[in-house]
C-alpha cells in the first residue's frame, strides 16, 4: 500500500512498481464480463442466443465506461504533471473538479442511456431472438452507471499518487464480490439473464465505496475537497482525456460495426451463430487488451512526472522498460491464442459446433497481437505527457484501417474472413506508430530538458 517514489532514479523498479500492480487489476476487472457472460453461456435452453445478447450490449456498456477514462485518464497525466512541477495545491484542485465533473457526467450518461437504450440494442445488431435478454440485461446494468464510472474514473487518482497496489485492490473488491454474487443470482435465485447484471452492479458499488473512501479520506497526499471546478482546469482535462474517449469510443463503433456486419451478411441463424462466437471471442481479447492497457497506462503516470519535471532521460528509460514488459505479455497471449483458446471457449460453451467457429476465428483475429505491444506503448506514452495530438491521430489511423476492412471484407470475401480485419489494422497501424515516434516523438522528448 506504500506510494511509489515518483522522483525515483530506480526506473525499472518505478516501472514494474506501478506497471505490474496496474497489470493485473485491469486482468482482474476483465473477470466483471468474462464472468457474467461464463455463466450466462451455461444457462440451460437459453444460455448461447442469452450469450449473443449480452454480447451486443458490450460496445454500449464500454462505450459508457469511456466517459470514465475522459475524466481519469485526462485528469491523471495533467496530475502527475503538476506534481513533477511541484505545485502539489493546483494538483489537488484538479482532482477535486474531476469529482466533480465525474459525477455530472455520470447521472447524465445514465439518463441518456436509458432513453436511447433500445434503439440502440437494436442498430447495434441485436435480431428479433437476441433482443429480449440484451434488453432485460442493459435495463439492469445502466441502473449501476454512476458507481461504475465513479470507481473507474476516480481510480486513476489513486494511481496518479503512485498507490498502484490500493488502485488494484479496488478492482479486486468488486471482481471477487462479482465472482460470489454472479451464481448465487443468476442460478441459486433463478434470475437468469436479470441477475448477471444485478451481480454487476453490486459490485461497482462496492468498488466505487472502496475508491471514495480513500480519495476522501487522510491517507493520499491528494484528497478530494468538492467545490465549484475551474473553467481552466475543465477545460484542460476534457482536451487531453479526449483521446482516450475517442480511442474508447472508435474501438465500440469498430466492435457495433464487426456484429452489424455479421449480422447482414450471415444467413440466417448462422448470424446468430457467429454473434455468440464472436462474443467469446472479444471476451478473450479483453483478456489481452486490457491488461496490456495497465501495463502502459498504468506507468503513463512515471512519464508525466518526468515530462512535468524535464527528464527525457528517464522518459527514454521508462519507455524501454515499458516496451519490453508490453511485448512480453503480448508474445504470451499470442501463443495462447494459437494453442490453447479451446480450453478458454469451452468455459462460455460445450457445444462442438460453437467451439470450433469460435477456435477458428480467434485464431484469425489474433494475428497481430505481438504489434499491440508496441502500439500501446507509442499511444498511451504520448497521452501520458499531454501530447494528446499524436496520440490521437495515430490509433485514429489503425481504425480507419479497422473500419475500411470490416465493410469491404466481408462484402467480397464473406463474412467468414470479416476477423481478418483485427490482424490488418494492428499491423499497419503499427508500423506507422513506430515511424512517427522515431522522427517526431524523439524530437519533441529531447527538447523538454533543454
Amino acid at each position: 500500500m506504500m506510494t511509489n517514489k515518483l522522483d525515483s532514479d530506480d526506473i525499472k523498479g518505478l516501472v514494474f512498481g506501478l506497471a505490474i500492480p496496474s497489470m493485473t487489476a485491469q486482468f482482474v476487472s476483465v473477470l466483471y464480463s468474462i464472468v457474467d457472460r461464463m455463466y450466462i453461456g451455461n444457462i440451460a435452453d437459453i444460455g448461447e442466443t442469452a450469450l449473443a445478447g449480452v454480447g451486443v450490449c458490450g460496445p454500449i456498456v464500454t462505450m459508457i465506461s469511456a466517459f470514465a477514462s475522459l475524466i481519469g485518464i485526462g485528469g491523471g497525466p495533467f496530475v502527475s504533471i503538476k506534481l513533477g512541477e511541484k505545485k502539489e495545491k493546483e494538483a489537488q484542485k484538479i482532482l477535486s473538479d474531476c469529482f466533480v465533473i465525474l459525477f455530472v457526467i455520470s447521472v447524465a450518461v445514465m439518463a441518456l442511456a436509458f432513453v436511447l437504450k433500445d434503439e440502440l440494442l437494436l442498430r447495434f445488431g441485436a435480431s428479433e431472438r437476441v433482443f429480449p435478454y440484451a434488453d432485460e440485461y442493459m435495463t439492469w446494468y445502466l441502473t449501476g452507471t454512476v458507481f461504475a464510472l465513479l470507481s473507474t474514473g476516480m481510480n486513476q487518482f489513486i494511481i496518479c499518487q503512485g498507490y498502484s497496489k490500493t488502485g488494484m485492490l479496488s478492482v479486486l473488491i468488486g471482481a471477487a464480490l462479482n465472482i460470489i454474487l454472479d451464481p448465487i443470482f443468476i442460478f441459486t435465485l433463478g434470475m437468469k439473464v436479470k441477475g448477471a447484471a444485478i451481480a454487476t452492479v453490486i459490485s461497482q458499488l462496492a468498488s466505487c465505496i472502496f475508491v471514495l473512501s480513500f480519495l476522501f479520506g487522510k491517507r493520499p497526499m491528494l484528497r478530494i475537497r468538492p467545490s465549484l471546478p475551474s473553467s481552466k482546469n475543465i477545460r484542460r482535462v476534457l482536451k487531453l482525456g479526449l483521446t482516450p474517449f475517442l480511442i474508447i469510443a472508435f474501438d465500440n463503433v469498430m466492435l457495433i460495426s464487426l456484429n452489424a456486419m455479421i449480422t447482414k451478411y450471415g444467413e440466417g441463424g448462422g448470424g446468430d451463430m457467429l454473434l455468440a462466437a464472436n462474443t467469446i471471442l472479444q471476451s478473450f481479447m479483453l483478456i489481452i487488451t486490457m491488461p496490456l492497457g495497465g501495463i502502459t497506462g498504468g506507468t503513463q503516470t512515471i512519464l508525466g512526472y518526468n515530462f512535468g519535471a524535464g527528464r527525457p532521460d528517464k522518459i527514454k528509460k521508462a519507455q524501454k522498460y515499458i516496451a519490453g514488459l508490453s511485448l512480453v505479455f503480448c508474445m504470451v497471449m499470442f501463443v495462447i491464442a494459437r494453442f490453447f483458446s479451446e480450453y478458454f471457449i469451452m468455459i462460455f460453451t460445450r457445444d462442438r459446433e460453437y467451439i470450433e467457429l469460435t477456435k477458428t476465428i480467434t485464431r484469425l483475429y489474433t494475428l497481430g497481437v505481438p504489434f499491440l505491444a508496441l502500439q500501446y506503448t507509442i499511444v498511451d506514452g504520448f497521452t501520458g505527457m499531454g501530447i494528446f495530438k499524436y496520440a490521437f491521430l495515430l490509433s485514429a489511423w489503425r481504425k480507419v484501417i479497422y473500419f475500411a476492412c470490416v465493410f469491404i471484407i466481408p462484402a467480397i470475401f464473406g463474412v467468414s474472413h470479416i476477423f481478418y480485419c483485427e490482424p490488418l489494422s494492428d499491423i499497419m497501424g503499427t508500423g506507422v506508430s513506430v515511424a512517427v515516434y522515431l522522427t517526431l516523438g524523439r524530437k519533441l522528448l529531447s527538447r523538454i530538458g533543454s
